[in-house]
């Protein structure tokens, strides 16, 4: 049976996410958390003088060897920590505006594979929310699929059919909620001596890393983001997303059709039943930034384990614990930054950036510009499936790092997501060019008409902001006038109320030359269109001022 939105809350109850941990040991040993820190000092100290050596070189001439190798001892210490460490290293391997590129490659390996805990603890979490196990399927085998840090994964028979029973791992939060305990402790120390916009991007991420896994522990509320994705995808016939089993699922039990399918990065088994790999990465692309730019929540998770193809070519998707959602203003700077770049406007990017809070308003915008313009030209180039990707690489690890670049909380998950696609496309090495399925999607989904609305409503909002700062001088200058005039005579009046009209007419015309002058970064059409308008309100009152004398 196909799932509705509206299912969820006769079916699901949900508790708010902030009130799952209540019951969680507030502070945790203070020589466990001495330990962490012992372990993670020396990793923050390596990747502070290897960030300031990366930035400083623009990521050349660098011993690169030693590089990987402080990685690799970050690699080992996330995983000998435990799950929610293994977590935060997956998700610092996306964040290219954090990190040196040699520590994104490196922690890119870091898989969340864990095996998996005895089924008689995970037997005994059935039970206790769902009831006798006997009673909920029609058989469950024992063996687990697959382990991962917050859950393990099982197959068992439903009604008749197989469906995937996935189930938290025991005493999971009591676990994340220490280690988050610790990492809110040790953040502080850790981002003290890098510059202001890293350690606001820095604390952003923190932020919604310990949003995000509160939400993947509650399988109710994993629940509730499949239906809406799929609500939102179903008149696409080429994605599938399984049915949650509603009446099998609690906070720690999720149940859902099984939908086997071929991993998305397995190539021989793809190239075997004759996927077009091309395509495929391009159809990839576009189901993601379409729930990004048209429904604003997203799957913010697309590593390969979850993503297969079917033999038809249609694309499921599993696990929808980690999930974006983005306010209708955010989306719209999105589309409009994104058709900056199709229409190769760095200008118009620039804004865009601006008004995501990205960049400060204070920014070189010259500066700026010249190397967004030359990745957007290298984005549009003949080589592309290089050009790009290194182009792309080069603006966040490199150019970007010495510009007040930040990255708000609100967009951490969206740079994950853009971040993870890549690599799969970096798998697959096929041609792609990235702008070419973002003009298709725009054009598509009509959200260019959105965009322009948007825009314009941005330029006369400049435009009316440029023209109050400008004429705020007029009653200044009146009232110096009036100060120095002293009391007129009739015909001295005349002439200053002659002057007046001249005065007033001029500054109008000033303020529309110094609007136009503020929006030409921002609207050129608007700009000129304002420049001529004071220039023939200028003669106008030139000549208004002939005549009257």
């Amino acid at each position: 049976m196909e799932n509705h939105p509206a299912q969820v809350p006769e079916q699901i109850s949900l508790e708010h996410p902030s009130k799952q941990s209540e019951d969680i040991i507030k502070e945790p040993s203070k020589i466990r958390l001495a330990r962490v820190l012992f372990k993670l000092l020396p990793i923050a100290v390596n990747f502070r003088r290897d960030r300031r050596k990366w930035v400083k070189q623009e990521g050349k001439n660098i011993d690169e060897k030693k590089f990987r190798k402080h990685a690799e001892k970050a690699l080992k210490t996330f995983i000998d920590l435990g799950p929610s460490y293994v977590k935060l290293g997956q998700w610092l391997s996306t964040r290219a505006d954090i990190l040196p590129q040699p520590y994104l490659e490196v922690l890119a390996k870091l898989q969340d594979e864990v095996p998996p805990a005895s089924f008689l603890v995970v037997k005994s979490m059935i039970e206790k929310e769902l009831g006798d196990i006997r009673h909920l399927f029609d058989t469950f085998n024992t063996s687990a699929l697959s382990g991962a840090s917050l859950g393990q994964v099982y197959l068992a028979r439903y009604n008749g059919k197989d469906v995937i029973v996935k189930i938290s791992r025991p005493n999971i939060e009591h676990i994340v909620e220490k280690d988050i305990f610790f990492l809110k402790k040790i953040l502080p120390l850790a981002t003290r001596f890098i510059d202001p916009n890293l350690r606001f991007s820095a604390e952003g991420m923190l932020s919604q890393f310990i949003e995000t896994i509160h939400e993947e522990m509650d399988y109710r509320i994993e629940a509730k983001n499949l239906i809406k994705i799929k609500h939102n995808l179903r008149n696409d016939k080429m994605i599938i997303i399984p049915n949650v089993i509603l009446e099998r699922t609690s906070k720690h039990v999720l149940t859902l059709e099984y939908y086997p399918g071929i991993k998305i990065t397995d190539i021989e088994k793809l190239e075997a039943i004759g996927i077009d790999r091309e395509k495929l990465v391009a159809r990839v692309h576009q189901v993601f930034f379409k729930m990004l730019l048209r429904h604003s929540i997203f799957h913010a998770d697309p590593h390969p384990g979850n993503i297969s193809v079917a033999d038809n070519g249609a694309i499921i998707l599993y696990d929808f614990g980690m999930i974006g959602r983005i306010d209708n203003e955010t989306r719209i700077i999105l589309i409009r930054l994104y058709l900056g770049l199709v229409e190769k406007d760095a200008t118009r990017t620039v804004n865009a950036l601006i008004d995501l809070k990205t960049l400060e308003p204070t920014v070189n915008r010259y500066v700026v510009e010249k190397a967004l313009d030359m990745s957007i030209q290298s984005l549009h180039g003949k080589q592309v499936d290089r050009m790009e990707v290194n182009a792309l690489m080069e603006l966040a690890n490199k150019t970007m790092t010495r510009f007040p670049f930040r990255l708000p909380k609100n967009l951490a998950l969206y740079m994950r997501m853009t971040s993870i696609l890549e690599g799969i496309y970096h798998h697959h090495k096929v041609k792609f060019q990235f702008v070419k399925v973002l003009a298709n999607l725009l054009e598509q989904e009509q959200l260019i008409k959105e965009a322009y609305i948007e825009e314009i409503k941005d330029s006369l909002e400049r435009f009316r902001k440029g023209i109050e700062a400008s004429i705020y001088v007029a009653p200044l200058l009146k009232s110096y006038l009036e100060i120095h005039q002293g009391e007129p005579s009739y015909y001295s009046y005349n002439i200053s109320q002659r002057n007046n009209n001249f005065l007033a007419g001029s500054i109008f015309a000033s303020a529309l030359f110094l609007g136009s002058a503020i929006m030409l970064p921002n609207s050129p059409n608007l700009s000129y269109g304002a420049f001529i308008a004071s220039v023939l309100t200028f003669v106008t009152t030139i000549i208004w001022k002939k005549i009257r004398f």
